[in-house]
């Protein structure tokens, strides 16, 4: 049988080469102009707790398309020059999103350390998301 790298190994691969923020700088970049904060989770997930306010909800399936200004997939969220802080439950997903855009080419990105669990025990400001009603 051949040997896989587990999950949490390709997380801290990840981690050794990306820019990770921690709660405390993220507070301050928070209502930055020049900073978007991208959620990552599962739409679902956002109903649930919450999300960062002002935080761009960017499922982690669809990530790299919505970013490829190739794509017919691309969002012009995401054409702005400003630094993106992607994140995630844990800091897992957003890790190996960061990893994975700065192999596309892109920079000026980054990720949350400990994730939106962290924010919510640093007692931080969390924005309430309602699901969208049907037309």
């Amino acid at each position: 049988m051949t040997k896989i790298k587990s999950a949490l190994q390709m997380v801290d691969e990840a981690n050794a080469v990306i820019e990770c923020i921690d709660v405390k700088q993220a507070k301050k970049l928070v209502d930055d102009d020049g900073v978007l904060f991208v959620d990552i989770r599962d739409i679902r997930e956002l109903w649930r707790q919450g999300t960062i306010p002002g935080a761009l909800s960017a499922p982690r399936g669809m990530l790299e398309f919505w970013m490829d200004p190739t794509c017919k997939y691309f969002k012009q969220d995401f054409a702005a020059d400003r630094k993106l802080v992607f994140f995630c439950a844990s800091a897992w997903r957003s890790a190996l999103a960061v990893k994975g855009l700065q192999e596309m080419g892109f920079d000026h990105i980054a990720h949350l350390t400990g994730g939106f669990s962290a924010w919510k025990q640093a007692g931080l400001e969390i924005e309430k998301v309602e699901p969208k009603k049907k037309k």
